[in-house]
């Protein structure tokens, strides 16, 4: 990735304090933060920095004023997956590790609103203290010092663990929970992963089953924290750090699912394309039973399919990207639970992705653009909006301290909303 432009930074300070976002859909997996944006800024809003970068849908994970994505480029007819670190504050490469050669299936990037798949890596790394941890699309982990770049450990799971990587290769991304790092893709007895992230070295595994591009979460459900993966199965939780099953809730697979479950409470949504649609489930606990209960259904791809984009919880709703295959033109929703009804629904944003910040919502179009939402089931109320980058975006812009990062498949780019 090379540096294509660079604004000055005479109005910029960075320190230490800034606040970290060090995974995959922010620092608890769930696509919020506490971090403040301001609430309006013009057409023009201000970049930073921004740069020419390799293809993929890799977010960012930020740490220590270094910013981490996984892009892919071409090393002769190959396409390599590399692990890029960049200085936060103007976009510096420091160091960059190359993860090996990969193959998808499908095109190249072909704009918006066109859609051929192959557009390379969609792993986001995850910071685990002073290691970064990059999830190759064929299922190895590797871990480089945040610093220095230099490496720690290596895993791959095909080899170690009897893998078995879905269609399109991996696009889950490694959730860090409480001093652990969770996967799935392992074989029979190790379909789910607990590691030390310091070492590489396995906790525990379990599980038979297989993978989707789906990446896991975790949540306290009834007082029990837990983490849930997103199976060919369905749904299924289980304890951290023991990995002992707590409950399985089935649904249906159909080609691919990639969108993560999304807790409310005792309520469990999950939502697929490609004419699956959503589930709601109750989850319940008699004695050391758990059990799930299907209490919500809407199936096909025309209410409230979650492609790959994860909608963010707010006061009882859901808000996000509520579409399938709707390029360049798919709605943003608000959706009420626990019965999956729309509340409102606003066209032209494409299967980008949402953060919420501070009560508001923050969408990356498909195209671009950047978009300040109330998070609020009475109207759809745009508060800004701003052209930022160039590209096909399906990577979830990232907040920290005030900054938003954003990805496409051509750059990458700063921009700076703090409050003033």
């Amino acid at each position: 990735m090379k540096l294509t432009a660079l604004i000055p930074l005479t109005a910029i300070t960075l320190t230490l304090n800034a606040a970290d976002w060090t995974q995959y859909r922010g620092p608890n997996g769930d696509g919020s933060t506490p971090d403040k944006i301001a609430t309006a800024w013009p057409a023009s809003a201000k970049v930073l920095w921004k740069v020419q970068g390799g293809t993929g849908f890799s977010s960012f994970a930020v740490s220590a004023l270094r910013c981490f994505t996984i892009e892919g480029e071409k090393k002769g007819d190959v396409l390599h997956e590399s692990l890029i670190a960049r200085a936060l504050a103007d976009g510096k490469e420091l160091w960059k590790a190359d993860l090996g050669p990969a193959k998808y299936g499908g095109g190249g990037d072909d704009g918006t609103p066109a859609n051929r798949g192959g557009d390379g890596p969609r792993s986001t790394p995850t910071v685990a203290g002073n290691l970064v941890i990059a999830m190759h699309s064929n299922l190895v982990l590797s871990a480089y010092d945040v610093a220095t770049g230099k490496p720690a450990w290596n895993r791959d799971l095909m080899k170690e663990h009897r893998g078995r990587n879905i269609s399109w290769s991996n696009a889950a991304s490694p959730l860090l929970e409480d001093g652990l790092l969770y996967i799935a893709g392992g074989g029979a007895g190790e379909s789910f992963l607990a590691l030390d992230p310091k070492t590489g070295a396995v906790v525990a595994k379990s599980g038979d089953d297989t993978m989707t591009h789906a990446t896991p979460i975790a949540a306290t459900i009834l007082g029990q924290r837990q983490i849930i993966f997103f199976m060919k199965s369905g749904l299924v939780s289980v304890e951290p750090k023991t990995l002992k099953q707590l409950w399985t809730a089935p649904v249906q697979f159909n080609v691919s699912t990639a969108a993560s479950p999304v807790v409310s409470e005792d309520y469990v949504y999950a939502s697929v394309g490609y004419g699956v649609g959503a589930y709601g489930f109750k989850i319940s606990k008699a004695g050391a039973e758990w059990k799930a209960t299907q209490v919500m259904r809407t199936p096909g791809d025309q209410k409230i399919p979650n492609h790959w984009s994860t909608p963010v919880l707010h006061g009882g709703h859901l808000y996000g990207m509520f579409q399938f295959k709707k390029y360049g033109s798919g709605p943003v929703k608000c959706v009420a639970l626990p019965d999956g009804d729309i509340k409102w629904q606003k066209e032209n944003f494409g299967p980008g992705q949402v953060v919420l910040t501070n009560g508001n919502l923050l969408l990356l179009s498909d195209a671009g653009e950047l978009v300040l939402v109330a998070a609020q089931p009475g109207e759809f109320k745009e508060l800004a909006r701003a052209k930022v980058i160039d590209g096909k975006c399906w990577t979830t812009p990232v907040i920290t301290n005030g900054l938003v990062l954003v990805r496409s498949t051509k750059e990458a780019a700063c921009i700076d909303l703090r409050v003033k």
